[in-house]
């Protein structure tokens, strides 16, 4: 297994960076400089959870649409639980030092990563 930050073992560094979201995300991927499986890790971390956060922030506007808010309601509860279950997942995936790549995000994410 490789080393990566404070000589961590690389899917726990992987598993910090999605365990603390995209704060996690930030600052592993601003501390880790040569290990790419942890680098990719961390910055679809950043990216995903910024996504689902942003989201959710317009859908809960959205909610407060007279008459028909509650649909968006519905819509950003849904956007939780599929967060969740996709936080999940990528937990259990870098713990097991596989590279998960989210659609859409994780191609950007693997393209600047193996740049």
């Amino acid at each position: 297994m490789n080393k990566s930050i404070f000589g961590l073992d690389e899917r726990w560094a992987a598993f910090l960076a999605y365990f603390f979201t995209f704060i996690g995300g930030i600052v592993v991927l601003v501390l880790e400089k040569e290990n790419r499986f942890v680098r990719f890790a961390a910055l679809q971390s950043t990216v995903f959870f910024l996504v689902i956060l942003v989201v959710s922030l317009g859908l809960s506007l959205l909610s407060n649409i007279w008459f028909i808010g509650w649909i968006f309601g519905i819509v950003r509860w849904a956007v939780g639980v599929a967060g969740f279950a996709a936080w999940l997942y990528l937990l259990i995936t870098a713990a097991s030092n596989r590279a998960v790549k989210i659609p859409i995000i994780g191609d950007i994410c693997w393209e600047q990563v193996h740049k």
